[in-house]
């Protein structure tokens, strides 16, 4: 290999480097487009759509996000927590057939989407309770 192909070789690698970007450790999870969405959805019984979107403003809240948005119509709500990252969060509740009620959220930091499972699994469990204190009229 000559002199003039190393170098452009090594320019090349480092056009390359210049380029990646980082993240914060653990936010982009492997897994199928199905897989995250089974992640990121969970459904309850009983509770009515706008009781639903009270306990995800809460649960929001609880976990030291700041709500940007919510409309009630739409059941959307976007909320930002600036922490080490800014992470945007976009949750949407969605009335389904009978009492259930679909809530799915979608986090993000910066353009990159998060897909690890522990994120999602400690919104819900704070959800999860907020739903039941709901349900049990427990302010």
């Amino acid at each position: 290999m000559s002199r003039l192909q190393r170098l452009v070789l090594l320019l090349g690698l480092l056009s390359l480097a210049g380029c990646a970007t980082t993240t914060p450790t653990n936010i982009a999870g492997g897994g199928t487009q199905l897989e995250t969405r089974q992640i990121q959805t969970r459904e309850y019984d009983t509770l009515d759509k706008a009781m639903t979107m009270r306990s995800v403003i809460a649960t929001l809240q609880d976990l030291g996000f700041t709500i940007d948005q919510a409309d009630a119509e739409l059941g959307t709500i976007t909320a930002t927590r600036l922490d080490q990252y800014t992470m945007r969060m976009t949750v949407t509740v969605v009335q389904k057939e009978g009492e259930r009620i679909s809530v799915r959220a979608n986090a993000r930091i910066g353009e990159n989407a998060v897909t690890d499972a522990e994120t999602y699994q400690d919104f819900f469990v704070v959800l999860d309770k907020a739903m039941f204190l709901t349900l049990q009229k427990v302010d």
